[in-house]
């Protein structure tokens, strides 16, 4: 019998963008102004909020960070949710810092489709783009209503490849058999072990056309504006010649974009994970106490050796 384990709980944290913002402000203020000026900061403060208050429209901040496996879509189909959930539709607008140099089909087939969910439901989607958004990323990038890209971005490489090694010939060579046993023509096309057949490459081979069809289809049917035939040959571009080709539509860094919307917009950045487990926790609390403690101890102990004349010695053997 199995047991399948149910996932760890998360937790939710939400940052008022604007109220942290404001506290630096301050903060800094006190530190370099005169009285006449903090009062004139303290009025343009209060200025800034009456006005959120008026337009009365919230700015929901995500953040994606993409490996190989998209593994922080589970993050995403979650925040995703709670947006749906409690924001409104076609007032209230979300934004994505997106940074990922793309990955396998599945999972980004899934990171797209949950950003699918905030277009379908009428919520204007931004995505900004600081680093990379490439192959799967710029999967996910296109279904924004706009693209937001910093100048040195690398953004494109719309499309697909696969690469594996072959060891049948090495096998051979010690007189090994390796031996594959399907049930239907093209089960298995190509192996790491077995003699790749030119039948099942050529049919391996069509599977990624297939693919990198359907990968042209989606970038085409949500940035329409494209030409996609002169864009999807896998290459990449910076920042200034992706908007030129107009895989992007504003050269800006994200922090740029938000500062912009802090005046006028309450800004609010979502953030979940996974509750750390007991034992991390306590892994982290001994982490810090040792960060913290250490550096005390030896300096103390090289203190005391060099009293005695033992410091070049520790030093020459030492394995930290």
């Amino acid at each position: 019998m199995l047991f399948h384990l149910p996932k760890l709980p998360s937790e939710l944290r939400v940052v008022h963008l604007n109220s942290r913002v404001d506290q630096q402000r301050k903060r800094i203020a006190q530190s370099t102004m005169g009285k006449i000026e903090l009062l004139q900061l303290a009025a343009q403060l209060k200025k800034e909020a009456v006005l959120r208050k008026k337009n009365n429209q919230k700015i929901f901040v995500l953040d994606f960070k993409g490996d190989m496996q998209a593994s922080a879509v589970e993050q995403l189909r979650e925040e995703i949710t709670m947006i749906l959930a409690t924001a409104k539709a076609q007032k209230d607008r979300v934004v994505l810092r997106l940074e990922s140099p793309g990955g396998v089909v599945h999972g980004y087939g899934l990171a797209a489709a949950q950003l699918v969910r905030l277009r379908d439901a009428g919520f204007h989607l931004t995505i900004c783009v600081d680093k990379v958004a490439a192959s799967g990323g710029y999967m996910m990038a296109c279904i924004a209503n706009e693209i937001v890209a910093a100048p040195f971005a690398i953004l494109g490489s719309i499309g697909v490849v696969a690469q594996l090694p072959n060891f049948n010939k090495l096998l051979k060579q010690h007189h090994i058999d390796y031996e594959v046993f399907t049930a239907g023509e093209y089960k298995r096309t190509v192996t790491l072990f077995g003699e790749n057949s030119t039948e099942g490459k050529a049919k391996f081979e069509q599977e990624l056309q297939q693919t990198h069809h359907l990968f042209k289809h989606f970038v085409e049917n949500y940035r329409p504006q494209l030409n996609v035939t002169e864009v999807a040959t896998g290459e990449h571009w910076y920042g200034e010649d992706a908007k030129r080709l107009k895989l992007v539509d504003e050269l800006k860094t994200s922090d740029a974009y938000l500062q912009n919307l802090l005046g006028k917009h309450d800004v609010y950045i979502i953030n979940t994970r996974k509750k750390p487990t007991l034992g991390e926790k306590l892994g982290l609390q001994a982490a810090q106490i040792t960060q913290s403690v250490l550096p005390v101890v030896v300096q103390a102990a090289q203190e005391s050796l060099h009293k005695i004349g033992l410091e070049r010695v520790l030093l020459r053997d030492s394995r930290f």
